[in-house]
């Protein structure tokens, strides 16, 4: 697990060859209020029961609101095997003070 500013983040999805994943990791209440598009929701209570469905193989990049749930949710996938997988430092809310500010914001 590694970590990456909102804006090496936006870099990444914007020039990969193959898509990454944006596993959003949020409650649903936070993901209805703003998400980065085209993100997975699953909330990190549930990643337990779903990552067997996940690509292993995949680059997949964790989102929470601060950057603490996603850190947990991506260092557990990096404990099951997977091989290339980002926390976004700061989470949706660096990301929409650096990337988007039009992005609804909570506390």
């Amino acid at each position: 697990m590694i970590e990456k500013s909102p804006k090496e983040v936006k870099d990444i999805i914007d020039n990969a060859k193959n898509e990454p994943m944006i596993l959003d990791v949020r409650e649903q209440w936070e993901y209805d209020i703003c998400h980065i598009e085209n993100s997975t929701h699953i909330p990190m209570g549930k990643i337990a029961d779903v990552d067997g469905e996940l690509n292993m193989d995949m680059k997949i990049i964790v989102v929470c609101h601060h950057g603490i749930r996603s850190r947990m949710v991506a260092k557990y996938l990096t404990s099951k095997g997977f091989s290339d997988v980002i926390n976004l430092t700061g989470g949706i809310d660096a990301w929409s003070l650096n990337i988007d500010p039009s992005m609804p914001k909570y506390v």
